[in-house]
């Protein structure tokens, strides 16, 4: 089921120096990102008062991954002191189930109590714990989020759609390209994707939200949509070819809300597809993130890349670096969800960016509790 809506209520936190890179255009192969100059500090917050003093954890639960970040304020953003990412693929089997499995709990249970302990021993003051679609779609989702507490300590709080994507462009917006003209933001999950259609004109914070889709179509979800044999090419190929009409099919909806023939538009994607492919642009001998976060890479070279990833088998794509075995199953589901993306917003170029829902927290929480010192 899409679910879409009109615009969202908008927060804003402080732009800093991990959140406040913006992106610029730059030659065909790929420009950087280039660093702003640090914010007004007429905020009320002290450079070195007790809020600086104080650590704040955000925990982001997908479908396919468990994420942490553990960051202190600074002056001009906030930051990292402590991470952690893991795999743990808590919605395999999921869509023929409804379930989530009892091996797919241990797995994310196991993580979390990394996260427990990470929080543990940093003193973390504040922190924000979200689930998203496998916990929506799970008709053992609120059981799941009971036994976490119980042996983890971590209160999961399963959010909407909708406050995923506001989250994910809180956290990510600040590598938009500059320009007044629309943008799209977007976040290829492991079970579901959402598209954002904003507008920065004559703002200073998180650009205005104009209108959203999230289409439950993630790299897990669709993957686990489309049983083929691997080792033939003939399958392989059109198994892509249904991935992305199911795909298109969720996103159309929002396509004919879509401004048309506007100009200066503008692309920016956080998920482990886009960054993937993004090192493969590079040809990276392994994941970087400086490399990576903030990236500007010409779309028809995210075409190509996605063509080629959905042309090989499973043994080829697990020998490429940045992919490996972990990821080599599911990238070819990301590919078809970008490339559908690349129809119904044909910008010259993607930003990418290796950040979204946890920064969004971390930039909430900081700013509420700035708020109320």
């Amino acid at each position: 089921m899409v679910q879409q809506s009109r615009p969202s209520p908008q927060s804003s936190g402080p732009a800093g120096r991990y959140a406040g890179k913006r992106a610029r255009s730059g030659p065909g192969d790929g420009s950087k990102a280039a660093a702003i100059p640090p914010p007004s500090t007429q905020r009320g917050f002290p450079p070195h008062g007790a809020r600086e003093r104080r650590s704040y954890a955000a925990i982001d639960l997908g479908t396919n991954n468990c994420r942490l970040l553990i960051a202190k304020p600074s002056a001009d953003g906030f930051i990292v002191i402590d991470a952690f990412s893991r795999i743990v693929r808590l919605g395999e089997g999921l869509a023929s189930s409804g379930r989530i499995s009892d091996a797919a709990i241990d797995r994310a249970i196991a993580a979390l109590s990394v996260c427990a302990d990470k929080l543990r021993r940093r003193h973390v003051t504040l922190a924000r714990s979200v689930a998203t679609e496998a916990c929506r779609r799970a008709s053992n989702g609120a059981e799941f989020i009971q036994r976490v507490y119980r042996e983890t300590g971590i209160a999961l709080d399963i959010i909407s759609a909708q406050e995923e994507a506001r989250l994910a462009v809180l956290g990510c917006h600040a590598l938009l390209e500059p320009g007044d003209g629309p943008a799209l933001i977007f976040d290829i999950g492991g079970g579901s994707t959402e598209l954002v259609l904003v507008d920065s004109h004559g703002t200073t914070g998180a650009p205005r939200i104009v209108d959203w889709v999230s289409a439950p179509w993630g790299v897990v979800s669709l993957t686990e949509s489309e049983a083929f044999d691997h080792g033939d090419k003939a399958e392989r190929l059109a198994a892509y070819d249904r991935m992305r009409a199911r795909v298109s099919e969720a996103f159309s909806p929002l396509a004919r809300r879509l401004p048309q023939g506007a100009e200066d538009i503008r692309l920016l994607g956080t998920s482990g597809t886009v960054t993937t492919l993004a090192s493969l642009h590079l040809n990276l001998p392994r994941y970087d993130r400086q490399a990576i976060d903030g990236l500007i890479v010409p779309c028809e070279s995210m075409r190509a890349i996605s063509e080629r990833l959905s042309t090989m088998a499973l043994a080829e794509r697990q020998k490429l670096p940045c992919i490996g075995t972990e990821r080599a199953d599911l990238v070819v589901a990301g590919c078809a969800i970008l490339e559908s993306i690349l129809d119904i917003w044909p910008a010259a170029r993607l930003g990418v960016a290796d950040r979204g829902i946890r920064e969004g927290i971390l930039r909430g929480l900081m700013d509420r509790d700035g708020r109320e010192m």
